[in-house]
């Protein structure tokens, strides 16, 4: 029964030293991420604004013919369409 107690006892001493521990590190933890995160999120901004940015001037070289399809003479009348009542 001694030794039950023992392991109790030192089951919640343990406990209570995690406990304790955790919530000195997780804070710290926790702000190290959000600053790598925010470290990264102004050096990618950083770098999208230090990129050239085109010119607002369009210069097109090549304009390659259209052939538009024509319907030969061949094909017919047309026939206006009348309503029939």
């Amino acid at each position: 029964m001694i030794r039950l107690l023992d392991f109790l006892l030192l089951v919640i001493v343990v406990l209570y030293i995690i406990k304790a521990l955790v919530r000195f590190l997780l804070p710290m933890l926790f702000q190290s991420v959000v600053n790598k995160a925010q470290e990264q999120h102004q050096n990618q901004q950083r770098n999208y604004s230090s990129q050239k940015q085109p010119d607002a001037k369009v210069k097109v070289d090549y304009i390659p013919e259209t052939h538009k399809a024509k319907v030969p003479d061949s094909e017919g009348d047309f026939i206006d369409y009348e309503e029939i009542k």
